[in-house]
């Protein structure tokens, strides 16, 4: 009786754990699948680490880090992290806070005397920290891509040139999203504590995390395992634009892999990099829900009425795009990074948490700017046109029909010189989003491209009554509102 009721609960516990482990396997293939499909779409190129509170439930590399030499990516490949180096930023910052070192509260000038006193007097670190500093923000400048993104600068010379103009609104009332605001913060890392940036990282964060494939990215450096950086063309893709990495900065200089990130995650559910008090106003959000280099944002997930509460922050420079999302209440995570310009990874971060809640995932859809742009290259603008009304007419499930698929295609005929053909998907982009500010402003850039001062002003003008207080494009009606000569040139990037 013993001995058979024993071999009950033996079979009892058998079953018990191969059920779980029998889930945990659906899990994982649900996850491969999903990532494998935006894959074949041509709309993730990367690795993918997928984690809860038990540890890491998924990670795997989907196509090439490097396509020349079809080298494949994995876990371990080096990736351009972009904007996601902002909370890395932020964390040192405040670890400056904790140690004395510096206040929030401190004004910019306090620590970078040589900064302009009469706006760096009235803006403080946190403002920096979230955005509301009001300093212009480099990435807009018009021309900035074109002009000098390719060359070297010092942090002084570059803070001088690029982070010092006049403000554009009175600091802390409002919210833009502001890399000069964070170049800044990497000077003062440098300025209080003796170091360079790169050196206050590796000592402060990824030595003591044991990140041990992390680091600031210098091109010169032969770094092994590191991705090579793509943007999709229409018959595939061809490499991303050079960008000197002493621009980003404390903004977007930094690379990592998906499993030192996973270290990163883990590590901020404890108090070793920070003190518990200054880790929470660390992830309090200000306006817009942003707090100190994180959005503090809910997340849909596709049952079309579940929002999971997140901490998260994306990424986007030449060839690389980035996602970290962390789901603090079950300790949940997604790490995405491409190394192909990929736009869909919030898209297929809320597809794989939902996996991770139980729900059937949303399947991603072809991009119709694709199809476009084939059409385009093989016959005529008037063609692709007439296919993307055909298909909407049809197939709206079936496509993705966003607001950014026509602003690709038009750039992509931009950059290549068909200004004509690049104003008329600009002016099909009008005519789907009439109420969007920037299908006007790819319109205006078109027309101003091609020498049409009066039509580039009116959509322009049009722009900015649909999104007041747009910095840029108020600099750009302004010079063509100038005497004649005064021409801005195309900035040819979405």
């Amino acid at each position: 009786m013993n001995w058979f009721n024993t071999r009950v609960v033996s079979a009892l516990a058998v079953f018990v754990l191969v059920v779980p482990a029998a889930d945990a396997a659906t899990r994982q293939q649900e996850l491969d699948r999903l990532v494998t499909k935006y894959h074949q779409l041509r709309q993730f190129n990367g690795s993918v680490l997928v984690a809860d509170e038990k540890g890491v439930v998924h990670k795997k590399g989907y196509g090439f880090a490097n396509f020349e030499w079809q080298v494949p990516n994995t876990p371990d490949t080096k990736f351009r992290l972009a904007s996601i180096t902002k909370q890395f930023t932020s964390m040192v910052i405040m670890q400056l806070v904790a140690e004395g070192k510096l206040g929030l509260e401190d004004k910019l000038t306090a620590h970078l005397p040589d900064y302009r006193k009469d706006t760096g007097d009235r803006v403080t670190i946190a403002q920096l920290l979230n955005h509301t500093s009001g300093i212009p923000s480099y990435t807009s400048a018009p021309g900035f891509f074109q002009n000098d993104s390719r060359d070297p600068y010092t942090v002084a010379d570059f803070v001088k040139k690029f982070a010092s103009g006049d403000l554009e609104f009175e600091p802390g009332t409002k919210y833009a999203y502001n890399n000069s605001g964070y170049f800044l913060l990497g000077a003062i890392i440098e300025k209080v504590t003796g170091k360079t940036y790169a050196q206050v990282l590796r000592e402060r964060i990824f030595e003591p995390l044991g990140m041990k494939s992390s680091g600031y990215d210098v091109s010169a450096t032969v770094l092994s395992k590191r991705a090579s950086g793509y943007q999709p063309g229409p018959d595939g893709y061809v490499n991303a634009p050079y960008l000197d990495m002493s621009l980003p900065y404390a903004a977007g200089s930094l690379y990592s892999t998906v499993e030192d990130l996973y270290l990163w995650d883990r590590a901020l559910y404890l108090d070793k990099l920070l003190p518990a008090p200054l880790k929470q106003r660390l992830f309090t959000p200000g306006l817009n829900q942003y707090a100190y280099g994180w959005v503090v944002n809910p997340l849909k997930l596709h049952d079309g009425k579940t929002e999971l509460a997140t901490i998260r922050h994306n990424g986007g420079i030449n060839g690389f795009s980035t996602i970290i999302v962390r789901a603090p209440e079950r300790k949940e995570l997604v790490v995405l990074l491409g190394n192909a310009a990929d736009g869909r990874l919030e898209e297929l971060a809320a597809g794989l948490f939902s996996i991770l809640h139980g729900m059937t995932p949303q399947q991603p859809r072809v991009s119709v700017g694709e199809v476009v742009s084939q059409v385009i290259d093989k016959a005529s603008v008037a063609e692709g046109i007439a296919r993307y009304r055909a298909l909407k007419a049809t197939k709206a499930n079936e496509y993705d029909f966003s607001e950014g698929q026509l602003n690709g295609a038009g750039y992509r005929l931009l950059r290549a010189g068909r200004v004509a053909d690049a104003i008329e998907l600009f002016k099909l982009n009008v005519e789907m989003f009439p109420s969007a500010a920037n299908p006007y402003d790819s319109l205006g850039e078109a027309y101003l491209a091609s020498g049409n001062k009066e039509q580039a002003l009116a959509n322009y003008r049009r722009a900015l009554e649909l999104s007041p207080g747009n910095k840029a494009v108020e600099e750009l009606i302004r010079k063509l509102e100038s005497p004649a000569g005064d021409m801005p040139a195309s900035k040819a990037a979405p």
